[in-house]
């Protein structure tokens, strides 16, 4: 389902890879991260390509909800507490850069993408307790923030805090922008990396440095970032016909809405889950619901949803892959903040291969481990990836072909062997094998989007073995007919 950016956008096409290259440096990704890495390494004078598997803007750049801001949910007293207000400064300061830094280049050059500076609030409407002590961390952090009760939302809140100065914008058509003085090779998928050598499909490019820019890190090994951080989805209706508010809103309740306005819509957001953990579905009924209650006379324009990486500490990871590679470079980690974190990674990583200090470089690094800080969702996360290894060893699958609803999936054994069937309206049966080829875990059904979704590390395929989301690499059809 194409967002409101991708149905208004069109981005003219790039050639594939054809014959082999040397550079300064490759970047694999065109998305937000990385053209922006490799439009700050232009600017510096490097000799720079970018490798996209699909097109320009593809992945979760043309899902995004474009919010440029600082405000990343209920952070600030929770860094405080974990990390010092030292590191805490450096975190906000860092995304306040980036908002400029954005500006700064639509200014500059002169980027019709609809930027615009707006308020961005986080309410509740059952307790402000939490909203209260986050405002108060940004007064120590010098962040321009405040409580209040007063909001433009069509229902009353316990509280609200609002961060003043911050942005949002139309990312395509910033990213259509930028874009034009790049070398960017589309349809060019990354088979491997290894040293300086990236085999694509279409030939060899041999780079002095390699941004891994993927949205998830395709390469396991070396820096193990699938045991650092898993995948969530969430979901997002535009409607129209309907007030639409100046500010951005986020709402930090269990089932708390986001709201932010385009030009011609209102976006809800919500029905976040992790990756792979959505076999009820109804995200989508969530949203409607929520249109149907504040704004009775709205019409859709579109829905979709977006995926988003989740690190164990609440901090991106952004700079050197590894020790153990010093050439490689990885953006990843963003949380739902993608467009601060995209603008900061180009920064920090531009900072790094044109051998210049970086004061916000070391908080991101990804050799850090705050081991007390990641706990927890490590182990939660060992515990879903051993629970998607082992299952089918222990149990059989109760579904049959016959059992399986038109419209549905299930996970069906059919002689020895396990498939995530789909029976489609008109009764035909799409099969795949039933896990995934990225580390084996099983796949889960995920009825909103008609998808098979790993809960191990958030690999997506639809119906047919066609890969959606990475760190998956191989597309493996496993169509069985």
């Amino acid at each position: 389902m194409k967002s409101v950016w991708e149905e208004a956008v069109e981005i003219g096409e790039r050639k594939s890879l054809e014959g082999n290259l040397d550079v300064d440096v490759a970047v694999i990704g065109a998305g937000m991260a990385g053209i922006l890495t490799a439009f700050a390494l232009k600017c510096q004078g490097k000799n720079v390509v970018v490798l996209e598997a699909d097109r320009i803007g593809s992945g979760q750049t043309g899902k995004t909800t474009a919010k440029i801001t600082a405000q990343h949910g209920l952070i600030y007293h929770k860094m405080i507490r974990r990390y010092g207000v030292e590191k805490a400064s450096v975190y906000a300061r860092a995304n306040r850069v980036a908002i400029d830094a954005f500006e700064w280049i639509v200014k500059e050059r002169k980027i019709d993408c609809h930027f615009k500076r707006v308020p961005a609030y986080l309410y509740s409407t059952t307790d402000d307790r939490k909203l209260k002590k986050e405002a108060e961390a940004a007064e120590v952090l010098g962040i321009r923030a405040f409580f209040t009760r007063e909001t433009e939302l069509p229902f009353e809140v316990k509280g609200a805090v609002c961060f003043q100065d911050q942005a949002q914008f139309h990312p395509l058509l910033f990213v259509k922008e930028i874009a034009k003085e790049l070398t960017i090779y589309e349809k060019t998928k990354v088979l491997s990396v290894r040293g300086h050598k990236i085999e694509t499909e279409g030939g060899t490019v041999t780079a002095e440095h390699i941004v891994f820019a993927t949205h998830y890190p395709i390469t396991n090994l070396p820096g193990f970032y699938f045991l650092r951080q898993h995948q969530e989805r969430s979901y997002v209706l535009a409607v129209s016909g309907v007030k639409r508010p100046e500010g951005i809103y986020y709402g930090i309740d269990k089932k708390g809405i986001s709201f932010r306005s385009t030009e011609e819509a209102l976006l809800l957001g919500g029905g976040g889950h992790r990756t792979g953990e959505n076999k009820k579905g109804g995200a989508y009924e969530e949203l409607v619901k929520a249109a149907e209650q504040y704004f009775p006379q709205y019409e859709e324009k579109a829905r979709w949803s977006a995926q988003d990486c989740m690190p164990h500490d609440g901090i991106p990871f952004i700079g050197k892959y590894s020790v153990f590679r010093p050439y490689w470079y990885v953006a990843t980690g963003f949380q739902k903040w993608g467009m601060t974190s995209s603008m900061l990674s180009a920064i920090i990583i531009c900072d790094r291969i044109c051998g210049r200090d970086n004061p916000y470089e070391r908080l991101f690094k990804p050799q850090r481990f705050h081991f007390f800080a990641s706990l927890e969702l490590l182990l939660k996360d060992v515990g879903k990836s051993v629970k998607g290894l082992a299952k089918g060893f222990f149990h059989l699958p109760f579904k049959t072909l016959d059992s399986l609803p038109k419209g549905h999936g299930g996970i069906i054994r059919i002689g020895f062997r396990r498939f995530a069937c789909y029976k489609d309206e008109h009764g035909n049966v799409h099969r795949i094998l039933a896990r995934c080829p990225h580390m084996g875990c099983e796949l889960e059904w995920n009825p909103d989007e008609l998808s098979w979704d790993c809960p191990c590390h958030g690999s997506r395929y639809d119906v047919d073995g066609k890969l959606l989301d990475c760190p998956a690499q191989k597309e493996k059809k496993f169509s069985v007919t």
